[in-house]
């Protein structure tokens, strides 16, 4: 019995430092949200279009939060779930995922598809950021 008692704690100890470390960085956005978060924002905006069923989405989904930790108020980073926002990717032609769009003062700047290495992200973000 305390062996249950103690992984019930444990898990429940877990739990809230996970949600805390996703809340840190990349933030939910959907189809409407997309214009407020992503088009008006002053500064340039990550946007991870993403899955739960893709293997890849999963991969590239902890680097996601790494970069909007990294970039700080120099980028914003938003992760959209395709599955629950078919509206924003249909309109920006998402056939595959994962895929990364970077968007500046309002408009689509860049695109990277595929579970990409971090450097490669890195690279793109470089070419918008003042």
């Amino acid at each position: 019995m305390n062996g249950v008692q103690r992984c019930k704690r444990s898990h429940q100890l877990a739990t809230p430092r996970a949600e805390t470390e996703t809340a840190a960085g990349a933030g939910p956005v959907n189809d409407t949200t997309f214009p407020d978060l992503v088009l008006a924002s002053p500064v340039p905006v990550l946007v991870d279009f993403w899955a739960p069923w893709c293997g890849p989405c999963r991969m590239i989904g902890p680097i996601i939060d790494e970069l909007a930790l990294e970039y700080g108020d120099k980028l914003r980073a938003f992760k959209l779930n395709t599955d629950e926002s078919p509206g924003v990717a249909t309109e920006y032609g998402i056939r595959s995922i994962p895929t990364v769009m970077i968007f500046k003062d309002g408009q689509k700047m860049d695109t990277v598809i595929g579970a990409v290495p971090k450097t490669t992200l890195v690279q793109t973000i470089e070419k918008y950021i003042n």
